[in-house]
């Protein structure tokens, strides 16, 4: 019996957990998230990283962004969607629309030509910036993109809720997706917002999805990619057909693992 309760406490901490990333570096005073700026130390270490995985080539789905998609990890649920499908993961914690510029700017999309880029930023510019000023650093992100690798698609994912509760930060967040949903374009841009999946019926997250109201567990990264599944199939799907390629080694099957 003893055994049996340790194991089920056991259970509830993994359903729990989250990767603890390193403590993010504040943009300089008065950066604008339009404007490409750097970090020191882990962060440059990082970015040449990413680099030396650019330079191999080989990327066919690329997610870019701050801690929640640095939080991937490499976990099952990433190996379970995107271990096949040639996926790079491109997320740097404390990273705000401005990082992301900059590192576009310096070398990060060199040598790739992903068939979908998976973008989420913002949420760390939501206490700085304006919902209209971080919504410029996204477009200018996604411009950047468009520019560089034009036959890529951008699957833009809405900011996801934070806060245990309904807050003002929530409406900040709120305004912020209304903005860049305007960046749908309908053919290389597709919006998506997916943020009232991680939220109980009366709108409040639940540590076991977010354990510090912010970043995802285990159960909040099953969540997210099966949100985005149908969609991601779709844009995915689009260009390997165009390419004569098989379809069919893109699905993911949709049956939901028992540890989920």
């Amino acid at each position: 019996m003893r055994v049996r309760s340790m194991l089920a406490v056991g259970l509830v901490l993994a359903a729990a957990t989250v990767v603890v990333l390193p403590a993010a570096c504040p943009a300089a005073p008065g950066s604008a998230p339009t404007t490409p700026e750097s970090r020191t130390g882990w962060w440059m270490e990082l970015h040449a990283k990413f680099l030396e995985r650019a330079k191999k080539g080989d990327v066919d789905l690329l997610f870019l962004g701050d801690s929640i998609t640095q939080g991937w990890g490499g976990n099952d649920v990433w190996q379970r969607y995107y271990g096949a499908r040639k996926a790079a993961n491109f997320g740097i914690g404390g990273d705000r629309t401005q990082h992301v510029l900059w590192r576009i700017d310096h070398g990060e999309l060199d040598g790739i030509k992903p068939r979908v880029i998976v973008l989420m930023i913002g949420t760390n510019n939501i206490h700085s910036d304006t919902p209209d000023e971080i919504a410029a650093g996204v477009k200018a992100i996604v411009e950047r993109i468009r520019k560089q690798l034009p036959s890529t698609k951008v699957l833009l994912l809405g900011v996801f809720p934070r806060d245990e509760k309904p807050s003002p930060t929530r409406e900040r967040i709120k305004s912020l997706n209304a903005s860049i949903a305007k960046f749908d374009d309908g053919k290389h841009v597709k919006y998506l917002d997916i943020g009232a999946k991680f939220m109980n019926a009366d709108g409040t997250l639940s540590k076991s999805i977010m354990p510090d109201f912010l970043h995802l567990s285990h159960a909040g990264y099953m969540i997210w990619a099966d949100a985005i599944e149908p969609t991601l199939f779709e844009m995915l799907s689009a260009p390997a057909a165009a390419e004569g390629g098989k379809i069919e080694a893109l699905r993911i099957v949709p049956a939901v693992p028992a540890w989920a």
